[in-house]
C-alpha cells in the first residue's frame, strides 16, 4: 500500500512538521508500504497531490493541519487519513470550544478568558482570574507566542502585541503543579509522561531546544490514575476523537486540569507519544502501523 506522508504546511509550526515527517518516513515499514514523501506549502499543492493518494499520513501541525481543513480535503477525494476527523479536529483545535466543552462535561480546566479584534474587551472578564496569567494564541500549537504576565501593564502590552498576528486570544489563569501528558490509541489510555523543566512553563525552547527537560514515564498513586484515565476517556467520548490523541494535564493538590487535546501530536523518536508507546512495549514503527490500520477501520466505518 502506498502511505503518502503530508508534511510542511502553511502554519507556524511548519518546521516541527518536517521534523515529524521525516521521522514518520524513515520508521515506517518499508517493507509493507511504497512511501511518499508529501511536502505541501499550501492548500491548492495538497489538493493536487491528494488525487493520487491511497493514504495520507499527517505530519502537519497546526492550522491547515489539524484544524479540519485538511482532513476535509482528504474525505471529499475519499482519501483515508491518519488521526480524528473534521469536526473533532477543529474543536480541538479551537482552545476557547474546548474548555466551553471541558466545562459541559464537568472536566476541570483553568479558568480562561477569550479575546479578539472583534469582540470588545472589558477587564471585569478577569475578575475572576489572579495573576499571574497565560496569553496564547487561541489557534496556536508548539507554545509558539505564549506569554505570561504579572501584572496588567505587562498584559496589555502582550495582549497588543498578540492581536496584530493573531485573531483570537485565550487568557488562562496559570496553575504552577506536575505537568503531565496522557496519550490515547484507539481510546486505550497509554503510560502517562511527566514533563519537569526549567522554564516558567512548557514552552517552545523547553520542547524542542531545552536538554535540561526530563519526560518520562510516571507512576501516579491509584487514585490519581484513576481520575486520570476516567478524565482522558471522557475526552475522547466527548470530542469523538480518533485513532491517536495526546491530552495536556495539570495536577495540583491532587485534581486534574485539562489544558488542551492534541488531534496530530508529535511523532518524532524524542515526542511523547512514542515515548508513552515505547513503554507500553509498542516500538514506533508498530506504532505507525498501528496508527494506519486504525485509521482505514475508521474511513471504511464512515462508508
Amino acid at each position: 500500500m502506498q502511505v503518502g506522508v503530508v508534511m510542511g504546511g502553511v502554519s507556524n509550526e511548519k518546521g516541527i512538521s518536517i521534523l515529524t515527517g521525516k521521522e514518520i518516513i524513515e520508521n515506517l515499514d518499508k517493507s509493507k508500504y511504497e512511501i511518499l514523501p508529501v511536502p505541501i506549502d499550501s492548500k491548492y499543492q495538497l489538493i493536487d497531490r491528494a488525487k493520487c493518494l491511497e493514504f495520507a499520513f499527517l505530519a502537519l501541525h497546526g492550522s491547515f493541519g489539524e484544524d479540519g481543513e485538511v482532513q476535509a480535503i482528504l474525505e471529499a477525494f475519499q482519501i483515508p487519513y491518519s488521526g480524528s476527523g473534521i469536526l473533532a479536529s477543529s474543536l480541538c483545535m479551537n482552545k476557547h470550544m474546548s474548555k466551553k466543552i471541558f466545562m459541559g462535561e464537568n472536566i476541570l480546566t483553568p479558568k480562561w478568558a477569550y479575546i479578539s479584534n472583534e469582540k470588545k474587551f472589558n477587564y471585569n472578564e478577569l475578575e475572576a482570574i489572579n495573576y499571574p496569567l497565560i496569553l496564547k494564541p487561541n489557534n496556536g500549537g508548539s507554545s509558539i507566542d505564549i506569554v505570561i504576565v504579572n501584572n496588567k501593564e505587562e498584559f496589555q502590552l502582550a495582549l497588543d502585541h498578540l492581536l496584530k498576528l493573531y485573531k483570537g486570544i485565550l487568557v488562562e489563569e496559570f496553575i504552577k503543579g506536575q505537568e503531565i501528558t496522557c496519550c490515547l490509541l484507539d481510546g486505550r489510555v497509554l503510560p502517562v509522561v511527566s514533563i519537569q523543566h526549567k522554564s516558567e512553563f512548557f514552552d517552545f525552547s523547553s520542547k524542542y531546544k531545552e536538554e535540561n527537560t526530563v519526560e518520562e514515564i510516571i507512576e501516579l498513586n491509584e487514585t490519581l490514575m484513576h481520575k486520570v484515565e476516567a478524565i482522558s476517556t471522557k475526552c475522547w467520548d466527548a470530542f469523538n476523537l480518533k485513532v491517536y490523541a495526546r491530552i495536556d494535564m495539570i495536577i495540583r493538590d491532587e485534581e486534574v486540569y485539562v489544558l488542551e487535546i492534541n488531534t496530530l501530536p508529535g511523532m518524532t523518536k524524542n515526542s511523547l507519544f512514542p515515548k508513552s508507546s515505547k513503554a507500553q512495549g509498542i516500538s514506533f514503527c508498530e506504532l505507525l502501523d498501528e496508527i494506519i490500520k486504525i485509521s482505514i477501520r475508521e474511513s471504511n466505518n464512515k462508508i
